[in-house]
């Protein structure tokens, strides 16, 4: 009789709490474009390391199927839509139907140049947002073109290098052979990786540009031999965006020397093959549900999703503005399955994380390394710190 009572109790209970109770529904959405340069076949087939495996609404995806149990505790529900535009001439377009469908939290899958222009216009065309960029790694993105609603989950150019940085500073390999390639990106690469060097003690002793070209007065600029024929190196640094190049540069140096940057390896956002805090959980149920491997873009779109999560859960009945104050504020902490809580900076948003260096059967090392100094957060040492930022567009 008594756990009859209190089975009707129970219920009776359970009713008065939640009488007809609907959730709220909470659009995320992705916006991308249809002739991105990064997905063609091609590019895609080839699988350059660091580079996109696959679009990464399939991570915002997972990020809101893992998390439905405890928004229905909240009495919130999370759908991810994606938004796609033909070409950059058709992103005001989707920004309209972002706008229509009253979404408040966008991840932005763009390059460089069109997140930009999609950021520079999103107050405008939206109103209060709070937009992620989940796939470029710009450093004028977190810095002198930073904007207060922008939020940074996949890691910067000078976050990248400082991991490279640090790893050969651990190592001893102080001597280093740098190969860049003639593209605009190579460039921020290079300027990225320089910075990094002086800052951890690396040395620099020749830095030569390759050109991959048909052209036979050219050949000298693609032949890996003669590139790094200069002997007083301990390591090649492959400056190489693009990928093509840097895929031939392992074992065909001329002298024994280990290769890192675009290939050999490589600083990452993520790796399939991290085996702690969860990690071979979370690429297993991403392989299940997109059948095929994580990278670093999958991750920093479930990181994105992740945060508009732990914000709700925080201030259930917020305003995506307040729920931007709180993340841009550094008070909403996440676990990214890679050891250390997460948090974003509060002076140009970008998600303070550890960076995996990889090769194609693993993880390596994870940056920051022992030994590496901050006064608050050793995480810090990754990336442009706060009094080096000229991010000035702050909240």
């Amino acid at each position: 009789m008594t756990h009859l009572r209190f089975a009707i109790g129970w219920a009776i209970g359970l009713a008065c709490v939640h009488p007809f109770a609907v959730a709220a529904t909470l659009t995320v959405g992705v916006l991308g474009l249809e002739d991105d340069a990064r997905y063609q076949p091609r590019v895609l087939e080839y699988q350059y390391p660091g580079h996109p495996g696959g679009r990464p609404l399939a991570g915002a995806a997972l990020a809101a199927e893992e998390s439905a149990p405890e928004l229905e505790a909240l009495g919130h529900k999370l759908v991810v839509k994606s938004f796609a535009a033909a070409s950059a001439a058709d992103l005001p377009k989707a920004m309209a139907q972002i706008k229509a469908a009253k979404v408040s939290y966008v991840l932005l899958d763009l390059p460089e140049a069109e997140l930009q222009s999609v950021v520079a216009g999103a107050t405008a065309a939206l109103g209060p947002a709070v937009l992620f960029n989940i796939g470029s790694a710009s450093d004028a993105l977190r810095g002198t073109a930073c904007s207060a609603n922008l939020l940074h989950t996949y890691p910067s150019e000078a976050m990248r290098a400082d991991a490279v940085a640090q790893y050969l500073a651990a190592r001893s390999w102080s001597q280093a052979l740098v190969l860049y390639g003639p593209r605009a990106q190579d460039k921020q690469q290079l300027d990225a990786f320089t910075r990094a060097a002086k800052r951890y003690g690396v040395k620099i002793g020749k830095s030569t540009g390759f050109k991959l070209s048909s052209d036979p007065r050219e050949r000298e600029l693609s032949n890996v031999r003669l590139l790094t024929n200069d002997k007083n190196h301990d390591v090649v640094v492959a400056v190489d965006s693009d990928g093509e190049f840097a895929r031939g540069l392992p074992y065909n140096t001329q002298w024994p020397r280990p290769v890192v940057g675009a290939n050999g390896l490589t600083p990452l956002a993520w790796h399939p093959h991290w085996d702690l805090n969860g990690g071979p959980q979370l690429s297993r149920r991403f392989v299940r549900s997109a059948k095929r491997p994580m990278t670093g873009q999958d991750w920093a779109a479930w990181i994105a999703v992740k945060a508009v999560v732990a914000a709700l859960s925080d201030n259930p009945k917020g305003s995506a503005s307040e729920h931007l104050k709180a993340l841009r504020g550094g008070q909403v902490f996440l676990d990214g399955f890679k050891g250390p809580r997460l948090s974003f900076r509060t002076w140009d948003g970008q998600l303070r994380q550890p960076i995996f260096l990889g090769h194609a059967d693993g993880v390596a090392a994870s940056a920051p390394f022992d030994g590496v100094m901050h006064p608050t957060d050793v995480l810090d040492t990754l990336g442009v710190d706060e009094k080096e930022s000229p991010c000035r567009n702050r909240p």
